[in-house]
C-alpha cells in the first residue's frame, strides 16, 4: 500500500501561488500573439496575411502599443484562473485518491486525471470570465476604453453586471476540454517520457526534469490547442457580438457556429499552436521550479514511480 502525502492548507494555497505565477506571467507575455490571434478570429477578411503580415498590419495602423492591448486583465485573469487551475487539480486529484484508495486510482487513473482537470476548471472560468471578457472587448475594439479598469467599469456601468458571463457558455466549452487535454496529455507524456529514461526520475538532475517539464508540455498545449480552437473562436465572437432581442445565448452561440462553419471555426491555428504550446510548456516549468523553491511536496504521481 502506498504512503501518500497529508498536503496542508499552506501546500495548497503554494500550488495555488505557483499556478497564478506560471499562468499570469505566461499568459502576459503571450498577450501580442494573444492580440493577433483575436483579432484574425474576428476579421478573418482583414486579416488574411498570416501571423507575421497580421502583426506588421496591427503595428502600421495602431502602433506597436496595440500589441500589449489587454494586458492587464490577460495577468490578472489568468492568474487567478492559474491559482484555481493548479492549485484546485492537487486538491481534486489528491480528494479522489483518498476516495478511491491509491491502487483503485492507478486502475483508473485517466479518469482522476480527467475529473480533476475538468472540476478545477470549472471553478477557475468563474474567476476568470469577466476579466477575459473585458480583454476581448479591449482588444476587438481598442478605442472602447484606456486599459483594465477603464474596460471594466465601461462594461459594468453600460451592460450590467451579468454581462461579464455572457462568454461563461463557450469558455466552459473551450477551457474545460483545453485543461482536460492540457493536464491528461501533459500526465501521459512526462509518464512516456520518464520510462524511457534509464535513469529514476528521483536521481535525474533539475536541468533533465526541467527538460521533461518543457518537452511533455509543449506536447500537452499542441493538444490542448487544438482540442479547445472552435470554443476558443466562439468565445471571441460571442463577446463582441450583441444578443438579438430574446436571443438565448445558446441561440447566440448556435447562430455564431453556423455562421463560422468548420474552417472558420479554426480560424487562428496555427499562431495559437504556437502560443498555446509555448506558454503551457512554460507553466509546467515554472510551476515545477516554484512549488520546489516553496518547499511544496511532491505532487501524487499514478503512474510508475507514483508515490
Amino acid at each position: 500500500m502506498a504512503t501518500l502525502p497529508n498536503f496542508t492548507v499552506k501546500d495548497y494555497a503554494s500550488f495555488a501561488l505557483a499556478g497564478a505565477i506560471g499562468c499570469g506571467v505566461t499568459h502576459g507575455s503571450m498577450t501580442p500573439i494573444d492580440v493577433v490571434k483575436t483579432r484574425i478570429q474576428l476579421e478573418p477578411t482583414v486579416y488574411n496575411t498570416g501571423m507575421i503580415g497580421s502583426f506588421k498590419k496591427v503595428v502600421s495602423a495602431e502602433g506597436a502599443g496595440a500589441l500589449l492591448t489587454g494586458l492587464g486583465p490577460t495577468v490578472l485573469g489568468y492568474s487567478m484562473q492559474g491559482a484555481f487551475k493548479f492549485g484546485g487539480y492537487e486538491l481534486f486529484k489528491k480528494t479522489f485518491i483518498d476516495y478511491l484508495g491509491f491502487d483503485t486510482a492507478v486502475k483508473y487513473k485517466t479518469g482522476v486525471y480527467i475529473a480533476s482537470a475538468a472540476i478545477a476548471e470549472f471553478f477557475a472560468d468563474i474567476a476568470l470570465c469577466p476579466l477575459e471578457a473585458t480583454r476581448i472587448r479591449l482588444v476587438s475594439q481598442p478605442s472602447f476604453a484606456n486599459g483594465l479598469v477603464g474596460g471594466f467599469s465601461r462594461i459594468a456601468k453600460e451592460e450590467g453586471v451579468g454581462s461579464f458571463y455572457n462568454g461563461f457558455t463557450p469558455i466552459l466549452f473551450k477551457q474545460i476540454p483545453y485543461n482536460i487535454a492540457k493536464f491528461l496529455t501533459y500526465e501521459v507524456a512526462a509518464e512516456a517520457i520518464y520510462g524511457a529514461i534509464p535513469t529514476p526520475k528521483e536521481k535525474l538532475s533539475d536541468g533533465a526534469v526541467t527538460a521533461v517539464n518543457l518537452g511533455a508540455g509543449v506536447i500537452a498545449g499542441c493538444a490542448a490547442a487544438f482540442v479547445s480552437q472552435p470554443a476558443d473562436t466562439l468565445l471571441s465572437k460571442v463577446n463582441k457580438t450583441k444578443k438579438a432581442p430574446g436571443q438565448s445565448t445558446i441561440g447566440l452561440l448556435g447562430q455564431l457556429a453556423k455562421e463560422l462553419g468548420v474552417r472558420g471555426s479554426f480560424a487562428g491555428l496555427p499562431t495559437r499552436l504556437i502560443m498555446v504550446g509555448t506558454l503551457t510548456s512554460l507553466q509546467f516549468t515554472i510551476y515545477g521550479s516554484l512549488k520546489k523553491t516553496l518547499g511544496c511536496p511532491p505532487a501524487i504521481e499514478l503512474g510508475a514511480g507514483g508515490h
